[in-house]
């Protein structure tokens, strides 16, 4: 599974790094909303929960889905600009003056993402003018909780209300917490964007996608990115452009805006936000190599100390190659690793790879 992103006839000079103070503010939403996704962000997030003023807090609350289960496009303006070239703004006030650019039919469709709206990159009716979408729409949203519910009503009642009340609320946030957090990590974005443009300048797309992310790649031949997700969808630039957008918050997330009529976009973490994550094949297979007895039992010697195929052979009452097929599957899954001494090879459990599947599992077989 993946998105992909058709970038067939796009110019390099179409293509820009540019870091989003609106982006990065959704980012630090989430992080308060969802420390546990943001282990290394969770003092942060506590000192700034603390010390929040109750009524920001109330209203934070009323809109955080907006950002906790889905990351909405509300935070990402410049792409809804019609022509599919805008950039995100330098200041906050810039971008939400972008927001503000938004048709009301525009603003629903985003706000109303938290409905899983499952059409995210064909065109969708407008709930605003469409019975139909209107009442799916409340369904939805009810079905996701009463403040869900009440967001939605007031939403399709009076969009510029709730517009104006958005806006009001993330111009409190950047004085509450966010304008000090965002002095702080400015510089960071503006250096990686610099070493992403002089990468696309020099070296080519491919070599800047390559920076950006493992989970993005590029076909050149088919003029197709592919991100790495465990969802699928597909857009293009067409006659637009593409933006990059670096996060210094959004560890672990690479997002792809493929919103059907916006310009394509991908936020991606900066270096050294935190470790590289497998691919989703690659989840996938150590799940599937862990799912069979045998190979938790091969696990649990492994982790232990290094075993040969014969010691773990003797060990389980089996046949060297059966031994071998198994060692095939969790070697393949990047689970252990094999080292020859002298006429032996000797097995061992990845330690550091088992342990970011779970500390259920690795206590389980250290047990």
């Amino acid at each position: 599974m993946s998105v992909s992103i058709d970038i067939t006839g796009l110019p390099p000079e179409r293509i820009h790094v540019v870091p989003s103070p609106l982006a990065e503010l959704g980012m630090a939403l989430h992080a308060l909303s969802e420390p546990g996704h943001h282990p290394g962000l969770r003092g942060w997030a506590t000192s700034v929960a603390a010390r929040l003023r109750p009524d920001l807090a109330d209203r934070l609350c009323e809109a955080d889905f907006l950002w906790r289960t889905t990351f909405s496009d509300v935070f990402a303006p410049f792409a809804g600009i019609p022509g599919g070239r805008a950039l995100p703004g330098a200041t906050l006030a810039e971008e939400l003056d972008l927001l503000d650019k938004l048709t009301d039919d525009e603003f629903v469709l985003v706000a109303l993402e938290f409905t899983c709206q499952v059409q995210y990159d064909v065109e969708a009716s407008s709930p605003l003018h469409d019975d139909t979408a209107r009442r799916r729409a409340l369904e939805l949203a009810a079905a996701r909780g009463a403040l869900q519910e009440r967001f939605t009503r007031r939403l399709l009642q009076d969009p510029p209300v709730v517009r104006a009340w958005f806006r009001q609320l993330m111009e409190d946030c950047e004085e509450a917490f966010f304008a000090e957090i965002w002095e702080r990590i400015r510089p960071q974005l503006a250096a990686d964007a610099r070493h992403k443009t002089e990468l696309l300048r020099r070296k080519g797309l491919a070599e800047a996608l390559a920076a950006v992310s493992p989970a993005v790649a590029l076909d050149d031949e088919a003029a197709v990115i592919t991100v790495d997700k465990l969802v699928v969808g597909r857009t293009a630039t067409g006659d637009g452009g593409l933006v990059l957008v670096p996060t210094s918050l959004g560890w672990p997330h690479v997002m792809v805006l493929h919103r059907y009529g916006w310009q394509p976009a991908i936020t991606y973490p900066v270096s050294g936000s935190g470790p590289q994550a497998p691919s989703v094949e690659q989840v996938g297979l150590r799940l599937e190599a862990l799912a069979h007895p045998v190979r938790m039992q091969l696990c649990r010697h492994l982790a232990r100390t290094p075993c040969t195929t014969s010691e773990l052979a003797d060990a389980q009452g089996m046949t060297a190659p059966e031994i071998s097929r198994h060692l095939s599957v969790l070697k393949k899954a990047g689970l252990i690793t094999t080292r020859r001494r002298g006429r032996y090879a000797q097995h061992q459990l990845e330690l550091s790879a088992v342990v970011r599947l779970g500390s259920d599992f690795i206590e389980g077989v250290l047990r």
